[in-house]
């Protein structure tokens, strides 16, 4: 997996999300290995902006040619944004995961959560773990 893209700007989970802190809001996605294990992302199902969700929530499903995936929220937080424009281009999920193929905005409610989540070494180790 040498040519894994992992951001250092962001952090991870262990379920493959990443999530950038901008200001006072936040976009989460779906890592490079996450979307390269599922191949050609046909779909993504999305949550209500409004809606809340507690740190480890599904907030959505992610579909490819391969399989299905919940999507999961990596700090609490309420949606503020989903991207649409990803209805017309799902590949840029597989394509720019970290720039045009972000999933969702949120405002946290505790941005310290953040903290307790993979750096960007940390991340590349576990992958490279998993083969």
């Amino acid at each position: 997996m040498s040519e894994l893209r992992i951001p250092n700007d962001c952090k991870y989970t262990d379920t493959d999300e990443w999530i950038r802190l901008e200001g006072s809001e936040a976009a989460v996605g779906l890592t490079d290995y996450a979307q390269d294990k599922l191949s050609d992302i046909v779909f993504v199902e999305f949550p209500d902006v409004g809606e809340s969700f507690d740190k480890g929530d599904e907030f959505g499903e992610v579909e490819s040619v391969k399989a299905s995936a919940p999507i999961k929220i990596p700090v609490g937080g309420s949606v503020i944004a989903v991207n649409e424009g990803l209805e017309d281009a799902w590949e840029a999920v597989n394509q720019d995961p970290y720039g045009k193929g972000w999933i969702i905005r949120i405002k946290p409610s505790d941005a310290s959560e953040i903290d307790s989540l993979m750096d960007a070494k940390a991340y590349k180790k576990y992958c490279d773990d998993r083969g």
